[in-house]
Formats: structure tokens, C-alpha cells, sequence
């Protein structure tokens, strides 16, 4: 079966399947509706062949439905019908949680995107549990992301964010209870350390997660 995986971000919408050599992608942004999206995936993969689709959506999916509009992107994509659009049956899972489980080896995993905002996942003994921490309160009456996300990364420097992330990174961990941390999304490679019990996650884990909804050896991991 060959999968296309599409990866939503506040700034790209990248592209992927099992068996193609490269990941295509097109900017996003504040405007991006998901009618927008699916053009503008149609447009960029018209010479792949696939059978179906994961789409990673940066907000919350529940029982395989979108529970909220995106916080960085368009309107109108909660009531949006993916698969009529595709032509293709699509599985909806929440890109923090996609990304944790192309990187899953086992054990209580606690998974941490660092991009536009903050993902989270958390998978205990082969379940996946996404996650909604990104905007709980943090300190001075900002959240998790302000502090961690893109805007804590321009506002206060790399240094001061780099010692948010190893905050923030600890005390997830602690209260998860988490074996182990992975640190992804497309500013975890600005670290210049990483914290204490966790691993760089690879971008690329958030497609082999997509092409994991449908086939391959973790066929079985369950979604919380």
C-alpha cells in the first residue's frame, strides 16, 4: 500500500510517500484553508501514485475527526471532507502525535515538537496519547509556547530559549513520568545542547508515523 503523508505546519505543508525519494512541500501561514491545502498538495504530487492518505493536522483530532480550528492557519477546516476531496480514504491524526509515532522504540515516550508552537504526544506502552500542552499557563502569564515556541525563540533569544526548553523539558518529563524524551520539529536543531534523558528526533519520523496509521511493523500501536 503507498501512503501519501501530509505534514501541516504554520509554515510548510510538506508532502511525502512510501517510495518516492524526496519530500515536497509549499508554505502555509495564517490564511492556509484546508481547501487551499488540498490544492496545493494536488498540485505538487500530480506525477505519485498512492492508495491513501495521512493527513498530521497541528491541532487536536478526536475518534479521527478535527475537534478544533487550527490556531496558526485558515478557517473552515473542522467540517472539511478530506477524502471527498483526495478521492482516497485519509486517516486525521494530530502532527505532534504522527511525529511520536514514526520515533517510538518502546516504553513511556513523551514526544515535544519545537516549530511554530509546541506538539506534544505521549505514548505509554504502544498507545498513542496526543497531547494539548502548548497553551497551558507556564510563567508570567504566558504559556508553554510563548515561551518555547517560535515567538519565545524571536523574542528572547536562542540562549534564554534554550534554557525555557530545558525547563520546560524537565518538568514535563517529571510529570509524565517519561523513560524518555524526543525533542522534534524543525527548531530542535538550534539547541546547542539537549536536555538531559531525551534524543533528537528526526523530521522524517513524521511520515514513517503517517505510512504507520495503515501498514508496516507497528500496525498494531493503538491511538488513546
Amino acid at each position: 500500500m503507498k501512503v501519501l503523508v501530509i505534514d501541516v505546519g504554520g509554515t510548510n505543508v510538506k508532502v511525502f510517500a512510501n517510495g518516492e525519494a524526496k519530500v515536497r512541500k509549499f508554505p502555509s501561514g495564517p490564511t492556509l484553508t484546508a481547501k487551499q491545502m488540498v490544492e496545493g498538495v494536488l498540485g505538487l504530487v500530480g506525477d505519485w501514485k498512492y492508495d491513501v492518505v495521512t493527513i498530521g493536522y497541528p491541532g487536536p483530532v478526536i475518534h479521527g475527526r478535527l475537534a478544533l480550528e487550527p490556531m496558526n492557519l485558515g478557517p473552515s477546516w473542522v467540517d472539511f471532507d478530506f477524502a471527498a476531496h483526495f478521492g482516497k480514504p485519509v486517516q486525521l491524526i494530530n502532527d505532534a502525535a504522527m511525529q511520536a509515532l514514526g520515533s517510538y522504540e518502546g516504553g513511556r515516550m513523551l514526544f515535544l515538537g519545537l516549530g511554530t508552537g509546541l506538539g506534544s504526544a505521549l505514548i505509554i506502552d504502544r498507545v498513542v496519547a496526543p497531547l494539548e500542552l502548548a497553551h497551558l499557563p507556564y510563567k508570567k502569564g504566558q504559556t508553554f509556547e510563548d515561551y518555547v515556541g517560535f515567538r519565545g525563540l524571536k523574542r528572547r533569544g536562542k540562549k534564554k530559549w534554550q534554557k525555557a526548553v530545558e525547563d520546560v523539558v524537565a518538568r514535563l518529563q517529571a510529570a509524565f513520568v517519561a523513560d524518555s524524551v524526543v525533542l522534534g520539529g524543525g527548531n530542535a536543531r538550534l539547541l546547542k545542547r539537549l536536555p538531559p534523558g531525551t534524543r533528537m528526533g528526526d523530521n522524517h519520523n513524521a511520515f514513517l508515523g503517517g505510512v504507520r496509521l495503515w501498514e508496516g511493523d507497528n500496525k498494531d500501536l493503538g491511538m488513546a
